[in-house]
């Protein structure tokens, strides 16, 4: 493997990065939408257009296309400090730029139709198995599909859907005789979404609603197979080592890094409410009670904890591929423990907070219970759930990790 000199070396102080300062100064303009967003369960149009004209819409796609280009670490820390400011932007974001990566997989035709208009295109769906049928016709296929999860459908250009192909009725398979999927890119006009089909907690204004395509024809352009379970690195043939990097760089911190935003929104939350609040039947603040004291204390130390183990084995990873090394199962297996366990940090950084804040943790308005809801709900998706543990210590004691990773 050659050495990558393209995009190297990464930032040495990420926050002075234009696109993390312009994620930090958005964030009193997310809290003035945030009950819009919560009501309309959508991020409301003239947000949508502040963060495409501050080039959050376009972090990852290549300068070729019109992109940024972005390293992973500024990457997550935009998604960071969006999620700090409001947990459905942050989750969007980050989704939305996963989706981009796997676009950038397509066929030249397809990317150019779907990156290639000079504006960047919001891309909404999954990149999960399951979801679809298609029948192949001449040039492409016909496919029918109903999937969960569509978060930012309401804003998006396109919506991406993984699907079989049916041979004869049968799921088409592999040389190893296994079946295959394939992942199309739709465009929004093609999907129709169900509405009520988001009835949830927290994150309410993602707008991750239910939806389907109903005999819509998928050029070949639009679509392409999705070999195995993991996500894998699909799009390597773009030139930087931004897109030479294993997905564990990308997928894992990407929602790893939506809940760390809100666990520090949760921290800052309680820092301002113990400073004013004195609590019923007290007289003193609640800022001067040593107990919250150590909470606060404790709960900024796991979160940086975990945040910097986050950080430190993607720049690890990174400065092994710039240096022309394979990465080894080791570090690709640290680098997804690492995402669960920053989210880990955050839950428990969280319920501290929570736990402190009293009554005002539970009152509905409150910016505690905010974030409490829309941590749980980041807390339950699969890229950062526990079931990764016991995946990488096998993988760590050279036992066979399943198909989940590699």
């Amino acid at each position: 493997m050659d050495a990558i000199v393209d995009d190297t070396p990464l930032p040495v102080d990420i926050d002075a990065q234009p696109l993390v300062r312009a994620a930090a100064a958005l964030q009193p303009e997310l809290r003035r939408y945030k009950d819009q967003l919560e009501q309309e369960q959508r991020l409301p149009p003239p947000l949508v257009e502040q963060l495409r004209e501050a080039g959050f819409y376009r972090m990852v796609i290549p300068r070729s296309l019109g992109g940024l280009q972005a390293d992973p670490l500024t990457y997550t820390r935009v998604v960071e400090l969006l999620a700090e400011g409001c947990g459905s932007v942050g989750w969007n974001l980050a989704n939305n730029s996963i989706g981009q990566l796997v676009t950038l997989g397509l066929p030249d035709q397809g990317v150019q139709e779907v990156h290639g208009q000079g504006t960047p295109s919001v891309i909404a769906g999954t990149a999960v198995q399951g979801g679809g049928q298609a029948v192949p016709e001449p040039g492409g296929y016909r496919v029918t599909g109903h999937w969960t999860f569509g978060s930012g459908c309401q804003e998006a250009s396109w919506m991406l859907g993984s699907f079989q192909v049916l041979d004869d009725g049968k799921p088409r398979c592999g040389a190893d005789g296994r079946p295959l999927y394939w992942r199309g890119v739709f465009p929004k006009s093609d999907a129709a979404i169900i509405a009520g089909s988001w009835d949830v907690a927290g994150l309410r204004g993602t707008g991750s609603f239910d939806w389907t395509v109903k005999d819509v024809f998928l050029p070949d352009r639009r679509s392409v197979v999705h070999a195995g379970i993991p996500l894998d690195n699909q799009w390597s043939r773009w030139p930087g080592l931004t897109y030479a990097l294993p997905t564990q760089c990308w997928v894992g911190p990407h929602h790893s890094s939506v809940i760390t935003g809100i666990a520090q929104a949760g921290i800052n939350a309680l820092i301002e409410l113990a400073i004013e609040k004195t609590p019923r039947g007290r007289t003193f603040r609640l800022c001067d009670n040593p107990q919250v004291q150590d909470d606060v204390g404790r709960a900024d130390a796991i979160l940086n904890a975990g945040r910097g183990y986050r950080s430190a084995m993607i720049r690890e990873i990174w400065d092994t591929v710039a240096d022309g090394r394979e990465t080894t199962v080791a570090q690709r297996v640290r680098c997804r423990l690492a995402s669960t366990h920053a989210a880990d940090c955050a839950r428990e950084a969280m319920d501290l907070m929570y736990r402190d804040g009293g009554s005002t943790s539970f009152k509905r308005t409150s910016r505690l219970a905010e974030c409490w809801r829309d941590l749980q709900v980041v807390g339950q998706t699969v890229t950062i759930g526990p079931e990764w543990y016991p995946i990488c210590g096998r993988g760590l004691m050279g036992m066979d990790m399943g198909p989940r990773l590699r």
